[in-house]
């Protein structure tokens, strides 16, 4: 199939996880032999293979002026026959479903944000205000002209979706480069025996100052022995730098280049993804990640901690790849860390993680499975 993928709010390579969403699934389709070509913002310099990727960041690098390209993805399409074209879903997006439907290409949309308005979305207030609510109509024509729509949590889009064109379908890791033996220079040093990592975006809602306050209630029981590294970069950085002041067993690294990120896993133990849905508003209609950072600590060979929230129970299995904590109970992140700090304890759990990571959670599984899909619609 000749793919053309519009994911042109988002910059690769890069360091988020919608960056490392969308090169892997470009990759991973022209992997399985599809002509793949890819509407991004360019972050550095690219491969010149397949797939092909094409420089179409929104004009003034403001995504909300992603809709404006609709008339270069028009003439592009016109050039390049694709069977499929492919949308990564964002509210000031469309263009490359309503471009699929003027050429009866098959579209396919990934969503992994909300479609629909969470209570009290000061953007559901605003639409609503304009009587015949635009944004709204204009969200759920973009669901409807899909052939098939992917996502993680089937919860956020619009209730008269049909469900026959969901494709319910997680995340992934890259499980040949996260691997327990991964090697490599690391921007770090050790800092303790038992180090638990935390990797991704410093937003509130990632929880990353949760690891940081279980480090410091382990050490006022005397647990030295224990630390952290927290990989990455945000808006709550600076607020976990002031909270690990006098912690010598925390190490922050800033934002690091993802090609580096196995080798940053694999010299630590145990991977902590402490989400806290009471800091995002929108978590309150449903857990609508697909946590790529839980893929990839698993598919390193770490156990993973993670509250028992939603569906991270259904990925990861508690006394099995990992320990799930009840963020209501005071100290039990630090309880499941200190746990965890016996390797007689965190061993048979890493490889039981790692072993999940092949089977269910690799990129190429996803791309298999995504693939199958837009072969079906074409039928």
């Amino acid at each position: 199939m000749k793919i053309l993928y519009c994911a042109s709010d988002q910059t690769v390579p890069g360091t988020t996880g919608g960056s490392v969403h969308v090169a892997a699934v470009a990759d991973g389709l022209a992997a399985l032999g599809h002509d793949v070509h890819v509407l991004i913002t360019p972050g550095g310099e690219l491969p010149a293979s397949n797939p092909q990727w094409i420089s179409m960041p929104p004009p003034l690098g403001l995504k909300q002026f992603r809709w404006t390209l609709t008339g270069r993805v028009r003439r592009l399409a016109g050039r390049l026959q694709p069977d499929v074209i492919m949308e990564r879903y964002y509210n000031f997006g469309g263009e490359g479903i309503a471009v699929a439907a003027e050429r009866r290409a098959v579209a396919v949309l990934e969503v992994n944000a909300p479609v629909i308005d969470y209570p009290g979305s000061s953007k559901g207030t605003l639409d609503r205000m304009l009587i015949v609510e635009p944004m709204r109509r204009r969200r759920e024509r973009i669901c409807a002209q899909a052939d098939v729509i992917v996502t993680p949590e089937p919860s956020i889009l619009p209730a008269v979706t049909s469900p026959a064109k969901i494709l319910r379908l997680e995340w992934g890791a890259d499980t040949e480069q996260f691997r327990p033996d991964a090697s490599g220079p690391v921007p770090f040093e050790r800092p303790a025996q038992t180090v638990a990592v935390f990797a991704g975006a410093f937003r509130s809602w990632h929880g990353a100052i949760h690891l940081v306050q279980a480090i410091r209630e382990l050490r006022a029981r005397g647990r030295a022995d224990v630390g952290a590294v927290l990989i990455g970069d945000g808006p709550e950085l600076q607020a976990c730098r002031a909270a690990a002041a006098g912690l010598e067993s925390v190490v922050f690294t800033g934002a690091v280049p993802h090609a580096i990120m196995p080798a940053c896993l694999a010299a630590c133990d145990v991977g902590v993804a402490p989400f806290d849905l009471d800091a995002h508003r929108a978590l309150s209609l449903a857990f609508y990640w697909s946590p790529l950072k839980i893929f990839e600590y698993m598919s390193a060979g770490l156990p993973v901690i993670a509250p028992a929230i939603a569906r991270i129970p259904t990925i990861v299995e508690h006394g099995r790849e990992g320990l799930l904590y009840d963020p209501a109970f005071p100290g039990s992140l630090a309880a499941a860390i200190e746990a965890l700090a016996s390797p007689h304890h965190r061993l048979p759990l890493a490889h039981a993680a790692r072993q999940r990571a092949v089977r269910d959670y690799s990129w190429a599984a996803h791309c298999m499975a995504l693939a199958q899909a837009m072969e079906a619609a074409r039928r």
